[in-house]
């Protein structure tokens, strides 16, 4: 831990340079918000969530709750949202699904009447609750969710749950696109699946993504290599996806995974010959904190050059307001070890969305109090956002339960300059890891511009 607070404070001190200092006013909020026509003052503003905070996912959720800790005292410390003051009431599940079913039907309990919008942050748990959720009246954010968690088994059904990325499958597809629009980079590509099992892990490996991946000329092996989030030798599973002929290995993994199968790939020497990709999660900072754990022979970090879904803007795309304003609240918040990441970063976006749709239904119903699920379901089908000036769009038409753009990005470490990617130790922007050594630090280049996702589900 003590390795990584050297490596986070400095990406957050690379990070504003563009930002006013703490020195100078603090930033106005970014997002463009709705008039309140109702005053709330005297009301309560509760962000409830649950999940997995200290089991496999822990390296990615745990900053959730440092973001929405920050984004409460924010408000809270202006006023509050239309007078209202916020607070947010949370636990952790560890990962266990009766863990979650039990957390779920203490909240509709207790808070019977207050709870009609709930963050979520697994797959699972979405899966579990979509139909309590719905027979609750109660609308659920998440990050990413399943074909199942947002559309039911038959992957036609909208449910109340709403995820702000692409569905996995569809992000498998942009790639499958980026792959048979650059032949020069990935001449005969096939790709071979080295991830995690359940929905999550398995996401992508579904006869539609095959069949539309095919048709392109991009080949995918019929079957994914899996292994455990609790494992630390998959050099059997890699070996296996190349020896089937795959020249890319594709993921469905967080944290831990991407690393380790990078790692391997430099054991098994096969760093130069095949290219490693996944979903967005590929993209976090924990991986490229992990992936130094094993160097190249050319010295840089074994996940220097992955590929991954990047369907939001990034922490170095500091043109946007909203991702300085973030900056800004992180660094003032004297935020720590790996929380500089996706789910500090979109935690923001979604307590942004939380109060923009809360000022939209509260304007409607003439008070908080008067707020229903169905009403909040009816403002999140029809709302089109800009969620905190445009980390994300927030926009739901027809049925939709899932984002519609992505975008490609790759996994760097920066050079000396901070001026682009480094090609070596020898011009890469090394600094003290507290004990002695020295850290890469990581960057995410995209390569894209924002593009509708194929939509694969279903089919």
């Amino acid at each position: 831990m003590k390795k990584m607070r050297y490596l986070i404070c400095l990406l957050a001190i690379v990070s504003i340079i563009a930002v006013p200092t703490m020195a100078q006013d603090m930033m106005d909020y970014p997002s463009e918000l709705s008039e309140c026509e109702v005053d709330l003052t005297g009301e309560t503003l509760t962000i409830f969530h649950f999940g997995d905070l200290s089991g496999p996912y822990a390296f990615i959720t745990q900053p959730v709750v440092s973001a929405v800790t920050d984004a409460v005292a924010y408000w809270n410390g202006h006023g509050g949202v239309c007078g209202a003051q916020l607070r947010q009431i949370y636990e952790d599940t560890g990962g266990n699904l009766e863990a979650t079913q039990s957390v779920y039907d203490r909240f509709t309990s207790e808070y019977a009447g207050e709870l009609d919008l709930l963050l979520l942050y697994s797959s699972a748990d979405g899966e579990l609750l979509r139909e309590q959720l719905a027979e609750d009246e109660i609308v659920s954010i998440i990050s990413a969710g399943s074909i199942e968690s947002l559309y039911g088994e038959d992957g036609m059904t909208p449910g109340w749950l709403y995820a702000s990325n692409p569905l996995y499958i569809n992000q498998f597809g942009s790639f499958c696109e980026f792959v048979a629009a650059n032949p020069d980079t990935f001449p005969d590509p096939v790709i071979g699946f080295v991830t995690w099992p359940g929905a999550f892990g398995l996401a992508g490996t579904e006869p539609a993504a095959d069949d539309y991946c095919s048709g392109m000329g991009v080949e995918v092996l019929d079957e994914p290599q899996i292994f455990l989030p609790t494992d630390t030798d998959i050099l059997t599973q890699v070996q296996n996806a190349i020896d089937e002929g795959a020249t890319i290995l594709y993921t469905n993994s967080l944290a831990s995974g991407p690393a380790l199968i990078a790692g391997a790939l430099v054991d098994l020497g096969m760093e130069s010959d095949i290219t490693l990709a996944g979903v967005n999660w590929v993209m976090d900072t924990s991986v490229g904190i992990l992936g130094q754990r094993v160097l190249k022979p050319n010295g840089l970090p074994s996940v220097d050059g992955m590929y991954g879904s990047m369907p939001f803007l990034w922490w170095t795309e500091l043109g946007n307001p909203g991702i300085q304003f973030v900056t800004q609240q992180f660094a003032a918040n004297e935020r720590g070890p790996a929380e500089q990441n996706i789910a500090y970063l979109l935690s923001w976006g979604v307590v942004d969305t939380i109060i923009e749709t809360t000022i939209r239904t509260a304007n409607a119903a003439g008070s908080l109090a008067a707020v229903t699920g169905a009403d909040m379901r009816a403002t999140v089908d029809s709302m089109e956002y800009a969620v905190l000036g445009g980390l994300i769009r927030h926009s739901f038409p027809e049925g939709m339960r899932d984002g519609t753009l992505n975008r490609i990005a790759r996994l760097a470490f920066a050079n000396t300059t901070m001026s682009g990617p480094a090609s070596g130790p020898e011009d890469a922007l090394l600094i003290p890891d507290g004990a002695g050594g020295e850290l890469f630090v990581p960057i995410v280049i995209p390569l894209t511009d924002f593009m509708p996702v194929p939509q694969l589900r279903g089919q």
